[in-house]
């Protein structure tokens, strides 16, 4: 087991923060489970301090990483104008949100999937296709899980078999997209190396991606911070708060984390997360 102690990592927020659909609670207990890179992980929180069900070389290897330990979210949070109530308090509130570095893959189909649907049934459909079309393993504690779809698994399924797994109309998009990729009609791991402007304009080559799918990828598996995905959500809050527009030259290099911030804050606000749409 490994333990960290950190003011700017909270479990329940990056669960909730609407960025990941394979992380949850385990049952009424304090623990969350988390599928991610074919690996299984339970962790847990006591105050400020994290603990990892892994060992010191998984957690190097795989979770820090992933948790995007290395990034110092304290320093971001101190640099937005004090002057701007709104944000200072919605960066306070969801402090702990750190934007996770994500497989990109499973991003890509995630939030193809993820247009005009709600975490709850986003969460559904994930879990149905992984347990149709992934590989089944077995944790070091038992527990059983599915690894998310490999390109292959996806290309080979029949779209009626897709619908099964509520995909709806979103079941042609996955189709298509895990065509795409498996004939190497676009270079998912050139991506890493393009800027954030080349990324998302690949990604817009994808069937069934528009411009706030493409951001959600650039944010959320190829950890370009300066993606800011908007959806009507995030949209009504900027109307609302930055009617003069919102300073994004002031926050270029971080503002999809701020944007975390903002849309976790609202979201709190309205609704319990789990009826509310994500990305939209």
């Amino acid at each position: 087991m490994i333990t960290i102690k950190s003011d700017h990592f909270s479990v329940s927020q990056i669960c909730e923060s609407g960025q990941c659909f394979r992380m949850a609670r385990c049952g009424e207990d304090s623990r969350y489970s988390l599928i991610a890179f074919g690996n299984y992980l339970e962790l847990w929180q006591e105050g400020d301090t994290v603990f990892f069900d892994c060992s010191q070389e998984e957690y190097d290897r795989i979770w820090k990483t992933y948790f995007d330990m290395d990034t110092d979210y304290a320093e971001i949070i101190k640099s937005i104008d004090a002057v701007d109530g709104y944000l200072c308090a919605a960066a306070d509130y969801g402090s702990g949100i750190r934007i996770l570095r994500q497989e990109l893959w499973e991003m890509t189909i995630s939030f193809i999937i993820s247009q005009q649907n709600n975490i709850k049934r986003i969460r559904r459909c994930i879990r149905l296709l992984c347990e149709k079309y992934g590989e089944r393993r077995q944790a070091q504690n038992g527990t059983a899980y599915y690894a998310f779809p490999t390109p292959q698994a996806l290309a080979g399924a029949a779209v009626e078999d897709l619908y099964d797994c509520n995909l709806g109309y979103r079941s042609r998009y996955v189709l298509r997209t895990a065509e795409s990729v498996l004939h190497g009609e676009i270079d998912m791991e050139g991506l890493y190396r393009m800027d954030y402007a080349g990324a998302k304009e690949q990604l817009l080559q994808l069937y069934g991606v528009g411009g706030k799918v493409a951001d959600c990828i650039c944010l959320f598996a190829l950890h370009k911070t300066e993606a800011f995905p908007v959806d009507t959500h995030i949209r009504r809050a900027l109307a609302a708060q930055y009617p003069d527009g919102f300073p994004f030259e002031r926050y270029a290099d971080y503002g999809g984390i701020l944007q975390q911030y903002i849309f976790y804050y609202d979201l709190q606000k309205d609704a319990p997360a789990c009826e509310q749409h994500p990305f939209h």
